[in-house]
């Protein structure tokens, strides 16, 4: 593998990692987006990535799953959108579980940045060599 090699691949495991922190952005964006009984609940956004087909090494996004419709159920009869049971209807996020994966992610961001600037220096230390 080439330094440009290791540069390229090191840039489509940030390009999904950004995917991945946008997927969890917008669910605890809408952690406690409320919905009547009646309605969908927000569906939870999963990225699924895949190593790129090329065999150069490198992931890409295939897609973004959802998770479920259904969400959860909470009583709480003085809300608006209540129904004549007193439920609204929640997102199953778990803030927890998310929280986590922002921690995974920005890990996985920051060590293929490393990666990043890692090949970037070796690639001037060898011009450097050539040079002298």
């Amino acid at each position: 593998m080439t330094i440009f090699g290791a540069i390229g691949i090191a840039e489509t495991g940030m390009t999904v990692t950004r995917k991945w922190m946008d997927a969890i952005s917008d669910n605890i964006a809408n952690v406690n987006n409320a919905t009547s009984t009646d309605e969908a609940a927000f569906q939870e956004r999963f990225v699924v990535a895949r190593p790129l087909s090329s065999g150069q090494g490198g992931v890409e996004v295939q897609g973004i799953e959802l998770g479920s419709a259904e969400g959860r159920l909470v009583y709480e009869p003085d809300h608006p959108l209540a129904d004549e049971d007193g439920y609204v209807r929640y997102p199953s996020v778990d803030m927890a579980s998310q929280m986590t994966q922002l921690i995974a992610a920005q890990r996985s961001y920051q060590a293929n940045a490393a990666v990043v600037d890692r090949a970037t220096e070796s690639y001037r230390a060898a011009l450097q060599i050539g040079q002298a």
